[in-house]
């Protein structure tokens, strides 16, 4: 979740002319499009694998207060360490601890994953030092909500305050789950559109190529992608599918309507969170929300707010992706060569729209709800299942990154980045099946064998 590290002074919203203006200010030429991988992770201590509460001594303020040996700038609220920002974007905390890297934004796929691997050996190197192992899965396998602890974050609190009066599993989103996200440009609101179309329709594909989450309190759950699943009860309010950017007319203007009927949570003032949960940013613009009579908002109130909305794909000054469960190294570099080649490439974009243009609200609906269980089995329109499509959709995807004919050192392009989603539509073994198969063989139900062979 987002973070606020630029506590500058931010201009008033004079009209609505300054909200649609943070969507079409994204608009970039193509030679300017960048990615910014996100990727979390749940930090647990070596001994016992319990998760470390923020002020313990080696848990997690000691944990970011190590990483400034790298170059990190500590970021505070309330006098307490919250992030750090640096040369490769900023490290942060989900609510329960779990640690992020919200990437710079870089010109190609290679610069990407090297960033990913960089986080992830300082983030080893103090780990070591403190007893502390990362986890890459997208549910903590063994872990109840009273094991875990509330980081130091205003805006949590509140959060944690108004989940449950809007849906059942809102507190395990934020207490017990890890995602990997890539965040995309556009060039035109035209293109915008496209993109947040084959984004919200191919999303359950790469929930399913990414489904990492079968255990829920050291059991298996029903689900491979229980974190996906979460999401479907977590707040109607904010989430889902957002049948209308299918709709004729679909833009900017649109996309402004939802985000401002979506409930407000807080309002940033003076270095802290006012309680605004469930008020109306309507109400914020005319100067009358409860929580600040009189007052109306700034644009950052209003890109705050906009990170409060949580679909498949979220439309802020770029498009995030937001299906995919957490996952290891190699599972971080292929979710971004998976939008990449399939968004950053006019002719893989065209044929991903010219794939599911024709699906039903109801069809991608029953997609969406079907792959949390079913994963790769999932039946997709038109006939045959998600492993049949994911298999598709990877080829169009390779034929962008071919395209786009970004090379490393040795002259590679980025399709090899797509090789772990191979293996799995080639093995029909999602991750969530690995793990399910090791469980009820060589572990011998015995779920904490994860922090063996699946830590970074």
């Amino acid at each position: 979740m987002t973070t606020r590290t630029d506590l500058s002074v931010s201009p008033p919203i004079e009209g609505r002319d300054d909200l649609i203006a943070v969507f079409s200010g994204g608009e970039k030429p193509p030679e300017d499009w960048r990615i910014g991988t996100e990727h979390e992770k749940f930090v647990y201590r070596l001994s016992d694998h319990r998760a470390p509460s923020w002020e313990e001594p080696g848990g997690i303020r000691d944990l970011l207060l190590g990483l400034t040996e790298f170059g990190w700038v500590p970021v505070e609220e309330g006098g307490k360490i919250i992030a750090l920002t640096g040369r490769d974007g900023t490290i942060s905390l989900e609510p329960a601890g779990q640690l992020e890297l919200s990437g710079a934004p870089l010109k190609d796929l290679h610069e990407s994953c090297s960033e990913s691997g960089r986080h992830l050996e300082q983030v080893k190197a103090i780990g070591d030092r403190l007893g502390l192992g990362f986890l890459g899965l997208g549910m903590w396998p063994d872990k109840r909500r009273d094991e875990l602890t509330m980081m130091p974050k205003g805006r949590y609190e509140i959060m944690a305050r108004h989940m449950p009066r809007v849906g059942g599993l809102g507190l395990d989103m934020m207490l017990r789950t890890c995602t990997i996200q890539v965040n995309l440009d556009y060039s035109s609101e035209a293109d915008m559109v496209r993109k947040f179309r084959v984004g919200l329709a191919l999303q359950p594909v790469a929930t399913a190529l990414f489904a990492n989450s079968p255990f829920t309190e050291g059991k298996p759950n029903g689900f491979k992608s229980f974190r996906s699943h979460i999401w479907e009860d977590t707040d109607p309010g904010r989430t889902g599918m957002l049948p209308f950017v299918f709709e004729d007319g679909f833009g900017y203007e649109r996309y402004c309507d939802y985000a401002l009927d979506v409930p407000m949570y807080f309002v940033f003032r003076d270095g802290r969170y006012i309680d605004a949960a469930g008020m109306s940013f309507r109400d914020f613009l005319d100067g009358r929300l409860p929580a600040l009579p009189g007052e109306k908002p700034t644009v950052s109130d209003w890109t705050d707010h906009l990170s409060t909305a949580f679909p498949e794909v979220r439309l802020k000054s770029f498009l995030e992706m937001r299906g995919a469960d957490g996952g290891r190294w190699h599972r971080i570099c292929a979710l971004p060569a998976l939008w990449v080649g399939l968004l950053y490439s006019q002719g893989a974009l065209d044929a991903a729209w010219d794939r599911v243009k024709d699906w039903s609200l109801e069809e991608r609906e029953a997609l969406r709800h079907a792959v949390p269980r079913q994963a790769l089995e999932a039946p997709v329109p038109g006939g045959g299942t998600v492993r049949d499509l994911a298999r598709e959709v990877l080829d169009i995807a390779a034929a962008g990154l071919t395209e786009r004919a970004e090379l490393n050192a040795a002259g590679d392009n980025e399709g090899g980045f797509l090789d772990p989603l191979r293996e799995v539509v080639s093995s029909g073994m999602t991750f969530a099946d690995r793990l399910l198969d090791r469980y009820h063989g060589e572990w011998g139900g015995d779920v904490s064998r994860v922090y063996e062979e699946f830590s970074f």
